[in-house]
C-alpha cells in the first residue's frame, strides 16, 4: 500500500462530514498540517501529499449500529497502516446520537481493535459554548436537552447527562473524570485515570469547563491509544507531537486561492442556521427556498434552483431551513428518511449543476447537506485551511479542478457566517 510521504502522526475518524472539517481546523489551528478524507482514502488520492494528521470523514452517525462499525473499524485499519501513532474519534460537541448509539459502540469496537482497555469521551468545546460539569453537557447556560437540541430532527437529545447517555450504549464500564480532579492538574488525570484501569477500564466522560482543561487533558492522555470526543479535546494533541520533536514547524493553513463563481447552499434545520438564513434575507440577497413537499410530488425544484442560481446577477442562497415545527410537519407526511434524502439529493444535483456552470466555491450549512454535496462534486480530499469561525475552517479540494469550500455544521457559526465565509474563500487563506 502507497503511504503518505512524511507518516502521519495523528489518524482520525469522525462520524460526520462537518464534524470532521471542525476536527481537522483544531489541529491546523495547533500547527498540524491537516488533510481531510471523505470516506477511506484510496492509494491514488494520498500518493502525494503530506500531512500530519489524516481526518476520514465517515457519514456513521445516524447510520444502523453495524454499519458504522463496519465502517469505523475499516477507517481504522487504513489509518493503522498508515503508520499513525495515535487514534481519534470525533463526535458532535452536542454528543448527538440516537438512542441505540452509536458512539458507545463505535468507541468499544475501537478500543478492542487497539488491545487496549480505556478511554476518555469528551465533546467539551468551550469557545463554542459546550461544557461539561459533573457529567452533564450545557450549551452556552442552558443544558443539552434545553438547548433545542431536544428538536433535532434525526438526533433530537433528551438528557444532559452524558454518563446516563453512554451506559445505554455499551457493555463497558462508563465512569466520570470530574472537574476537581483536572483543575489538579496533569499528574492528578493520569492517576485517576490508572485507578480506574485497574478498576476493569472502560470509558469516562471527562468534564471540562475551560480549554485549560482541554489541554491538561489532551497532555494527560498523550500515551492512551485512542481518544474520544468533540473537536475542542483535540486542543492539546499538537503540542504533545510539537514536545516529542515530531511536528515540523510548518504554515498548517496556507491554502491556494481558488477564482470562480460562489453559492449558500444551507440544509440544517438548527437554530444558528436559521439565524444565518434570516440575516442573509435581511440584508437583501437573493435567497430560493427548497420545498420538501414539493419535490416529493416531482415538481422540477432543482431545475427551478439552478435557473434562479444562473439568472441572478448576485451570490444567492438555496436553502431548506426551517423551524423545528415546519420539520415536524414534514416528517409527519413523508416520513424521517425519505424528507431527509430528497432534500440532500435535491441539494446534490444542484451542486453538480452549479459547478458545470463555474461556480467554484461553496459555503454550505449542515453535516448531511456537506456530505451530500461533496460527495455529488467527486471530492475525496480536502486541504484543510485557517478558521473562519470557531469550528469552521476554510477548504479547498484536491481535485484537479480545486473548489474551495466552507463546511458548516449546522449548530455553528455567528449570524453572519454566510458573508463572513464568502469573504475569506474569495481571498484564499494564508
Amino acid at each position: 500500500m502507497t503511504t503518505l510521504s512524511a507518516r502521519p502522526l495523528l489518524g482520525c475518524i469522525a462520524d460526520d462530514f462537518t464534524g470532521a472539517t471542525d476536527l481537522a481546523n483544531m489541529l491546523v489551528r495547533g500547527g498540524m498540517r491537516t488533510v481531510q478524507s471523505i470516506g477511506i482514502p484510496n492509494d491514488k488520492a494520498t500518493a502525494t501529499l503530506d500531512a500530519d494528521a489524516i481526518v476520514i470523514a465517515l457519514k456513521s452517525r445516524t447510520a444502523p449500529v453495524a454499519q458504522a462499525l463496519e465502517e469505523s473499524l475499516k477507517a481504522l485499519a487504513w489509518l493503522r497502516a498508515q503508520g499513525c501513532e495515535q487514534i481519534y474519534f470525533k463526535y458532535c460537541s452536542t454528543f448527538d446520537s440516537t438512542a441505540a448509539g452509536n458512539i458507545g459502540q463505535v468507541s468499544e469496537a475501537l478500543l478492542r481493535a487497539l488491545d487496549s482497555n480505556f478511554t476518555i469521551a469528551c465533546p467539551a468545546f468551550p469557545e463554542n459554548g459546550r461544557t461539561i460539569f459533573r457529567g452533564h453537557l450545557f450549551v452556552q447556560d442552558q443544558l443539552l436537552n434545553e438547548s433545542g437540541m431536544e428538536h433535532h430532527p434525526l438526533t433530537p437529545m433528551t438528557d444532559a447527562n452524558l454518563v446516563r447517555i453512554l451506559k445505554m450504549q455499551t457493555q463497558l464500564n462508563v465512569g466520570l473524570l470530574r472537574y476537581d480532579t483536572i483543575a489538579q492538574g496533569v499528574e492528578s488525570v493520569r492517576t485517576r485515570i490508572a485507578e480506574l484501569r485497574e478498576q476493569g477500564g472502560g470509558i469516562a466522560i471527562a468534564d471540562a469547563l475551560s480549554d485549560q482543561d482541554l489541554y491538561t487533558l489532551g497532555s494527560a492522555c498523550a500515551d492512551l491509544p485512542l481518544l474520544t470526543g468533540g473537536s475542542g479535546l483535540a486542543l492539546g494533541l499538537p503540542g504533545n507531537f510539537r514536545r516529542a520533536g515530531k511536528l515540523r514547524d510548518l504554515d498548517a493553513a496556507k491554502l491556494p486561492q481558488v477564482s470562480g463563481g460562489e453559492v449558500v447552499l444551507a440544509g440544517s434545520a438548527s437554530t444558528a442556521t436559521n439565524g444565518q438564513v434570516a440575516a442573509w434575507i435581511e440584508a437583501g440577497h437573493p435567497a430560493l427556498r427548497i420545498d420538501p413537499l414539493a419535490l416529493a410530488a416531482g415538481e422540477p425544484v432543482v431545475t427551478q434552483a439552478l435557473n434562479f442560481a444562473r439568472e441572478s446577477k448576485r451570490t444567492v442562497l438555496i436553502y431548506a431551513t426551517s423551524s423545528p415545527n415546519e420539520v415536524k410537519s414534514v416528517q409527519r407526511q413523508l416520513g424521517v428518511e425519505k424528507s431527509g434524502s430528497l432534500v440532500e439529493q435535491a441539494f446534490a444535483e444542484i451542486a453538480q449543476g452549479l459547478q458545470q456552470s463555474g461556480v467554484r466555491r461553496f459555503v454550505i450549512a449542515g453535516g448531511e447537506t456537506s456530505g451530500a454535496v461533496v460527495q455529488a462534486l467527486g471530492i475525496q480530499l480536502l486541504q484543510i485551511g485557517g478558521q473562519i469561525d470557531p469550528g469552521v475552517p476554510a477548504t479547498v479540494s484536491t481535485t484537479e479542478e480545486p473548489l474551495a469550500l466552507a463546511l458548516k455544521s449546522g449548530n455553528f457559526g455567528g449570524r453572519e457566517f454566510f458573508s463572513k465565509a464568502l469573504s475569506q474563500l474569495a481571498g484564499g487563506v494564508q
